[in-house]
This record gives structure tokens, sequence and C-alpha cells, in this order.
């Protein structure tokens, strides 16, 4: 009975359509607690695929075929798309369809090649631009600028940061949902501290209050942080991200010799492999690094 049942279960997996399938998939997103960003995200990527699936006559999980993924990924390539962004999509499809082998609506798992992704030196803003642009902010921006380049907050984490997280003696930052859901400690020093003292001081400051506040109190979103940034980008000159901070923070550290272990805790990066990504040794630091080290000039 139990062997009719599963059958049962098993051809009506696999005669399911391809909708009910991509609801399952978000669906089992949000039961594993991926965060709001992420199952949108996968919404947009995935959903984008499935679109074009039955735009294309396929009607069923079990029809999709890896060619149909690499002239998914061609059309994107053809409208132009970053290969950072094709090399998303692609990771977002492959994690669908593992998905939907392991729950059985396809009878084997779709492979296929990942697209690769050009290894690039993303800018960081230097020590000399960063005194460029705490000199032309107020009270908040001072104190935003410093708190990202200080602790390696994500943007998601600064947005949702209140002063409760936040123990100005010691300098520790508590990120309750850092991306994955996973809780950690940051760091930040003495001036950084000062500044947001400083700041603190003019606004309403309970402790379940926001960190980084609008001027009407309201606690800053994702759009609203881009238009500070964007802001100061304009006056100063300098591109300013959310990312590029965070990329500051992690080269600037190693150049002042921390540990990639310890950075990597600070970051919230499950491998060290993926702290490498940020970790940029620039043109210089190699230079001064061979002057140093370099083994003619400096053992014969």
């Amino acid at each position: 009975m139990l062997s009719n049942k599963k059958t049962r279960e098993e051809w009506a997996l696999a005669s399911a359509g391809l909708q009910d399938a991509y609801t399952d998939f978000i669906l089992s997103r949000q039961a594993i607690l991926c965060s709001e960003q992420t199952i949108k995200w996968y919404g947009y990527t995935a959903g984008n695929f499935i679109g074009w699936l039955k735009e294309n006559n396929v009607g069923h999980p079990a029809e999709i075929q890896a060619r149909h993924v690499r002239l998914f990924l061609a059309e994107l390539v053809g409208k132009g798309l970053k290969d950072s962004s094709v090399n998303g999509y692609a990771r977002s499809i492959k994690t669908l369809l593992k998905f939907l082998h392991a729950e059985g609506y396809t009878p084997i798992e779709t492979k296929f090649s990942m697209p690769a992704v050009a290894k690039k030196r993303l800018p960081i803003i230097t020590a000399e631009e960063l005194r460029h642009i705490l000199a032309s902010t107020g009270l908040r921006d001072t104190a935003l600028i410093m708190l990202l380049v200080d602790s390696g907050l994500r943007r998601a984490e600064l947005c949702a940061l209140n002063w409760e997280d936040i123990d100005l003696e010691n300098g520790a930052i508590q990120v309750h949902r850092g991306k994955g859901g996973k809780a950690r400690i940051v760091v930040i020093g003495a001036k950084t501290r000062r500044a947001l003292l400083r700041y603190r001081r003019t606004i309403e400051a309970k402790h379940n209050s926001p960190v980084i506040q609008t001027r009407d109190g309201f606690r800053v979103t994702f759009g609203g942080l881009r238009s500070i940034l964007l802001r100061i980008s304009k006056r100063t000159g300098i591109h300013i991200t959310p990312h590029a901070l965070r990329r500051t923070f992690a080269t600037l550290s190693l150049r002042a010799g921390m540990n990639p272990l310890h950075l990597q805790g600070l970051l919230g990066h499950s491998s060290l492999e993926m702290t490498n990504h940020y970790v940029q040794m620039l043109d210089d630091d190699l230079q001064v690094a061979h002057r140093t080290f370099g083994p003619i000039d400096n053992h014969l």
C-alpha cells in the first residue's frame, strides 16, 4: 500500500506544472529562513527563467534541459548584462534545478557549466579620500561613513541597527541577522564611537530606536541610504557605495596587519575564500611587498 502511495506521489510530482514547482521552490526558501532580500532575488532571477521556459513551450520541470539554461543565459549576454549578473542568474537557476531533483520533480539533476566572471580589481576608498569625504559631511553622515568603514557592516545590517545593539563603552556591535541569518559581533574604534555619541545627542535615541535615522526620526531604508551616499558622492566627486566602504574596511584592515581569519569573522564570511574576494592587494602593496621580501634584493 505504501508503495502504491509513493508511486502516486512520484507521478504527481513528475506531472506537476512549472508554476507549481516554482511556487514550491520559493516556499522552500522561506521555510529555511532565507532573508527577504534573498527571496526577492530568487523570485526575480529564477522567476524570469521560469517565464522564459513557458514562452519556449516547456511546461513541466522534467522537460528542462541544459540547452534551455544555455539559451537563456546567452540571451542575457545578448541584452548586455554584465558577466557578474549573468553568473548570478546561473547560480539561482542551479539552486532551483538542485531543488527540483531533490524534491522529485525531475528524474535527474539538470547540470550545466557555470559562466565565468572576469576577475576585476574593484576600487576602494583611500585614506586621503576618506578624510576628504568626512570633511564634507554633517554629524549623521560622518557617523554613517565612519561606522561602515570601521566595522565592515553590510547595507542591510546597517539599516537594521538599533542603539541597543551598540556597546559604546567597549565598541562591540551585535549583528542579530547577517547574511544567511547568521549573528555575529563586529567592533568599532574610539573615533567612530565618539562620532556616534556626537550624532546621538542630536536625535531621539531610545534603546530600540534606529541608529541611522531620517530627519523625521524614521529608520533609513536601502533607498534612503543610496540617496545619502549619492549626495556625498556628487559633493566630493568620489564614488561611494556600501559595498565600496565594506571593501575599504577589508583592504585597509589587512594592510594594517589584521589576521585574515579575524577579518573573516568580522566580515561574517563562512569561508576564507569569500574573504579573499574583498581583500585586494593593490599594485603599490605588491611593490612594497617585493621591496621588503624580494629574495634577490634582500638575501643576496
